[in-house]
Order: structure tokens, then sequence, then C-alpha cells
């Protein structure tokens, strides 16, 4: 079967397409014949520096989420950390989900990983009506669907993105204001922030929040951790992950899936590529200029 190689850690041109063994399905598996492949920050990480859940033993082929067909039934699934650039993969029987009718599968695909940990976010978060939000990185995959379920939870949403078209894309979400984080002075104050760039921007996010307001910190796609030493003394409460067991994760992707069923939760797609292009994937994350979503096209 035809798939993508990771055989040492480096720039995105170490993803090589090439052949690979079929994979058998064992007990409590299940052989998927994979249509998309989810491409996450996190995974272009791991390519950087090995760095991550996934392990470190090489040559392995990427790829932790997947949407194809098992007996003629459209799923999505985690995996087990990697798999997904491929053909055909395996997943563990309980991790896979059934997609609704009124869903494509590309956006089931979309949401698989990034809406668990949006629902995730938004459960720690316990927003109430009137608190205003910032949302960081608000036209990516995550801050996209946080805008999203923010407003919906009745909160005041500043939508905090880099250039023109992210933040007409966040305010076409439902933003009420959106806010460029490249130009001085862009924080307003806020109840509540999440983080998911870290470093400067998730810096300057922290000094906005107003006493007794809190930050849930989830990534670091600026490079580094945000400093937030001083949160006692500035009565910010900072949380971090996990906020969910591993065992709530299947159940918080199949919320996302029907939230989007029922059209209260809209994913955004902004980039598909063949799998042969893979390193074009990574290569397009890391530039930060993507909108939504990225996804691998497998068929």
């Amino acid at each position: 079967m035809r798939a993508v190689w990771l055989g040492e850690f480096g720039g995105p041109e170490v993803l090589v397409a090439g052949e690979a063994p079929e994979p058998v399905a064992g007990p409590g598996e299940v052989l998927i014949d994979v249509e998309f492949a989810n491409v996450t920050y996190v995974e272009t990480q791991f390519r950087r520096t090995g760095f991550g859940p996934f392990g470190s033993e090489l040559p392995v082929i990427p790829g932790n989420g997947v949407g194809g067909l098992v007996d003629g039934k459209r799923v999505v699934s985690s995996l087990r950390g990697s798999g997904g650039y491929a053909e055909r993969a395996v997943a563990p029987a309980g991790n896979v989900l059934e997609v609704p009718a009124e869903l494509d599968l590309a956006e089931a695909v979309a949401l698989l990983a990034d809406g668990r940990t949006a629902l995730m976010l938004s459960r720690a978060a316990a927003l109430r009506p009137g608190e205003r939000v910032l949302v960081e990185a608000a036209a990516g995959g995550v801050g996209s669907l946080l805008v999203q379920l923010a407003k919906n939870a009745g909160a005041e949403v500043v939508a905090a993105a880099g250039g023109p078209e992210k933040l007409a894309l966040a305010k076409e979400l439902g933003a009420d204001v959106a806010v460029d984080y490249r130009v001085p002075g862009w924080a307003p104050p806020v109840d509540v922030v999440f983080d998911g760039v870290g470093g400067e921007i998730g810096r300057a996010a922290f000094e906005a929040v107003r006493p007794g307001g809190r930050m849930f910190v989830f990534g670091q796609a600026g490079g580094e951790a945000a400093e937030l030493g001083d949160a006692a003394e500035r009565r910010v409460r900072v949380e971090r992950g996990p906020l969910a067991k591993p065992e709530e994760m299947p159940e918080l992707s199949r919320r996302a899936l029907a939230e989007a069923a029922a059209g209260r939760l809209r994913p955004v797609i902004g980039q598909r590529f063949p799998l042969d292009r893979a390193a074009d994937a990574h290569a397009a994350i890391e530039s930060r200029a993507t909108l939504g979503k990225t996804l691998l096209e497998v068929r």
C-alpha cells in the first residue's frame, strides 16, 4: 500500500512517500480503508524533534487520526499515535466512531482531534453568559471551534489572529471583536483566555486577564510556552492539560460530531493535500498561513 514515511527527524522534506506493508487488524482492532488523514501541529513538532506523545522509534508512518470506510460504513478514529498517513490503518475498536449521515467525512475528520480538544477546553472553562473571552489563533483548527463554542455559551468573543483573512474568518464564525496580534497593544481586558500560541502572544493575553479571571493553556504554536509565573500575584487561575481523562476522548469526539451534525458547530477545512504531498501539508502549517484544518486526501 501507499504511505508516507518519517525516517529521520528534520524539516518537512524528511516525509517521503513510498510503499508499506499491509497492516493487519488483531483482536480488538479494526482495519480502516483511509480516505482522509488528519494533520496536526503536534505532528509537525514530532517530525522536527521527536518530541511529543507518539514515541520516537523510526522509521514510522506518522498520523494519529483518520477517516474512511469499514465494511462500507463511514468512520473516523484515533489510532495509537502513528500509521495514519497511509491507504489503510489499524485502529482500536473502541476509538472507531461512525459518522452521522448529516456530516461530510472530511468534516468529521477535521473534528476528530480538534473537536474534542475544543469541547474539553470549553467544559473546563464553564463559560458564563456575558463573560469576555479571548481566543488565540482564532482561525486555526481548535481556535475556530472555540470561537463558536464560546459564542454559543453566551460569551462576548474576542478573536485574535494574524492578518485580515484570518480575522474575517473569525468574524464570520461569530466573533464579536477580531484583533490582529501583530499590532502592539492588541489585547483588550478579558475574563477568560484560551492560549494555544504561547510565547509573547500568550504573555500579552495573560496580562489582559482581569483579576479573578482564568487562562487555559493547550498549545504553543509560537514555539515556546508563555511566562506565567506571576499568575497567583495577578489573581489569575491558569489551567494546563490534561483537562480530560484518556477514556473520555472518544466520547468528546462523538459529541463534537453530534454538534456539527445538528448545525451548532462548523469545522473549517482550509487546506487539502494529496497523500504524496504530506511534506507540503506540514510546511503549510508551519508557515502559519493556514486557515482551519489541514487534511491529507488519501483517495
